[in-house]
């Protein structure tokens, strides 16, 4: 969010980091508990494609 700019969490969370679960592109790093407020986000292999693909 802050690399991105934005402030508001609701949007952030429906316009980017949603649909970025749902590509399969992110991981919870505890899944278990989605709401957990140590909850963090790493990026999968499939997200690691994509990234070296567009950077190429």
């Amino acid at each position: 969010m802050d690399a991105l700019g934005l402030k508001d969490r609701k949007h952030f969370r429906m316009a980017y980091l949603q649909p970025a679960l749902d590509a399969g592109l992110l991981g919870m790093t505890i899944p278990d508990k989605p709401n957990s407020r140590l909850q963090k986000y790493r990026i999968t292999e499939q997200g690691q494609t994509l990234l070296a693909q567009r950077v190429s």
